[in-house]
């Protein structure tokens, strides 16, 4: 972008492009299951294309260039990235099985309605903004978690994704490209993230510490690290009926006690583990499993407390199985380490919002992923956080009041602003 462009500038203007709530009630109803109320938009589905469809709508009612890139990422661009230094935020559009309405889409509608904010101030940039969604951040279909992003900066090989299965069977490849991608695209981006100068994530809170402390906004510090892991006990299929209790080997023990093992070694060290996955074989009422297979989702505020956790969790289900005749196989299917995001961005974001707004802004840590945190790695990142009142996440009962939105889309832009105009 050469020279002082008007964020205003442009075939659609603010009075013209949807509203946050008329954006917010457009995307409401889409992925919304009618008997839980929560949210199944995963990813590469048809709901999921409706999500796609939704954003591509939004950039093109502004007269931004509309892009997707061999990942599946979605980009909406003012001015030319190619230019450099680019600002941008933005989030996700995909849910966990029966999620919440903000988680994701709160910091993908934020932008574009900071966007039009920004056009109705007629603000100055002198660097090109873009918005993204990222593509299957929640990993609700394969498994893996912000597969978008973890391509795009390298983190996670073709090879491995090719290989990423839902639990339909259907491969990663084969999904994309029946939703009309082409999966032999995907990999590392190194000269699209390049052109990034900041990346600024908007997100629900995920717990109530602005709620507690009556701030509408907060600034991400870090993320705690985490990761998931997979205990498979293999014991042997038999009659519930006829099998007398002392010739079991029931995986289901075993798997039982290591839950609450989980429960024990997190309460322990400050830090949280759930086991929030499981599936059985056979599978059937009446007979004894052969396979229990559960998935650990584990996180702590430090490295060595989770290697702690994790290895106290596995000591004790390896003791367990080994009482109960059962073999166990534990396998790490993810990993992200503690995220510190950077710093001198962070301190930029509290200098924006105190200047331009007044804004108190408490510094929270965070035990959820996100993107930014994905990112943070090759481009400077940080992370708005908007009041959730209720402090539930991944759950129909995720809340932000509408009063906290707006607040939060203020706050966006002026720190886009702050950024892309110096």
């Amino acid at each position: 972008m050469s020279g002082d462009r008007p964020a205003g500038a442009g075939p659609s203007s603010p009075s013209t492009a949807p509203s946050f709530h008329e954006m917010w009630r457009e995307l409401l109803p889409i992925g919304r299951h009618p008997g839980s109320g929560g949210y199944r938009r995963f990813a590469w589905t048809d709901r999921d294309a409706e999500c796609r469809d939704w954003f591509e709508v939004q950039a093109r009612a502004r007269g931004l260039a509309y892009e997707v890139d061999r990942n599946g990422n979605q980009w909406a661009w003012l001015g030319d990235p190619a230019a450099g230094d680019a600002v941008v935020t933005g989030s996700h559009l995909d849910s966990v099985p029966d999620g919440g309405a903000f988680d994701g889409p709160l910091g993908v509608v934020s932008a574009f309605a900071a966007l039009d904010e920004l056009r109705g101030r007629g603000a100055r940039l002198t660097k090109p903004l873009g918005i993204v969604n990222f593509g299957d951040e929640e990993g609700a279909r394969f498994g893996l978690a912000c597969v978008g992003s973890r391509l795009a900066a390298g983190q996670l090989t073709v090879e491995h994704a090719h290989r990423l299965t839902d639990g339909d069977g259907i491969t990663l490849p084969r999904a994309m490209e029946a939703a009309g991608h082409d999966p032999d695209a995907i990999g590392a981006d190194p000269e699209r993230l390049a052109r990034i100068g900041a990346f600024v994530e908007l997100h629900v809170e995920q717990g109530r510490a602005l709620d507690l402390s009556g701030d509408r906004v907060g600034i991400a510090s870090a993320i705690w690290p985490h990761g998931r892991w997979r205990f498979d006990f293999r014991g042997e299929a038999n009659h519930a009926g006829t099998t007398r209790l002392a010739d079991r080997r029931d995986p289901m023990l075993p798997y039982a006690e290591t839950v609450l093992a989980a429960r024990r070694e997190a309460r322990l060290a400050g830090a949280v583990a759930t086991f929030g996955k499981i599936a059985v074989e056979p599978n059937g009422v009446n007979a004894i499993p052969s396979l229990v297979r559960g998935w650990l989702d584990s996180r702590a505020p430090g490295q060595d407390t989770l290697d702690t956790v994790v290895g106290g969790i596995e000591k004790a289900a390896r003791e367990y199985a080994e009482a109960h005749g059962v073999d166990l196989d534990v396998v790490r299917e993810s990993f992200t380490p503690v995220v510190e995001f950077d710093h001198a961005l962070r301190d930029e974001l509290a200098r924006i919002l105190g200047a331009e707004s007044d804004l108190k802004v408490p510094v929270l840590g965070t035990g959820a992923g996100h993107d930014a945190g994905i990112l943070s790695g090759t481009v400077p990142t940080a992370m708005l956080f908007v009041r959730n009142p209720t402090g539930v996440s991944h759950s129909p009962a995720e809340f932000a009041a509408e009063d906290d939105c707006v607040a939060g889309v203020l706050a966006l832009a002026d720190v886009l602003e702050g950024l892309a105009s110096r």
